[in-house]
């Protein structure tokens, strides 16, 4: 049985545990989040400029998905005004290691993909005037 399928579970039974945790890991913000946290810990504000263009309440989210999921440590100092830092635990950090391999390989082979983009384009185009 292949991962993918052993990765997906028949109708009405959810969605399979590692898939999970692979969409929370691969999501739009899950990646910004773990990349910018492999550099440094943040506080919230900061973390949100950093990523640039996510909302507060994606953020947030995110944020509490990736602690669920044991990748986040939020540590919340009882100080006035009060201070919450976040930064990745070891299992976050194996991650981002792996998500960061992936943004690198996507870097490295942009130009092969805007090519690949302008040869589909160009190819359907074609056949939408024929």
């Amino acid at each position: 049985m292949t991962k993918v399928r052993e990765w997906t579970m028949p109708a009405g039974e959810g969605i399979c545990p590692q898939r999970l945790v692979l969409e929370h890991v691969t999501s739009r913000w899950g990646v910004l989040v773990l990349l910018a946290l492999e550099e440094r810990s943040f506080r919230f504000s900061e973390l949100r400029r950093e990523i640039g263009g996510v909302s507060e309440k994606m953020l947030t989210q995110t944020l509490q998905t990736l602690e669920r999921d044991g990748m986040v440590h939020r540590d919340a100092k009882p100080v006035i005004p009060p201070r919450v830092d976040y930064s990745l635990t070891g299992l976050g950090r194996e991650a981002a290691a792996q998500v960061r391999a992936l943004a690198e390989w996507t870097e490295r082979r942009m130009a092969d993909v805007a090519e690949a983009r302008e040869r589909y384009d160009e190819v359907r185009a074609a056949r939408s005037s024929a």
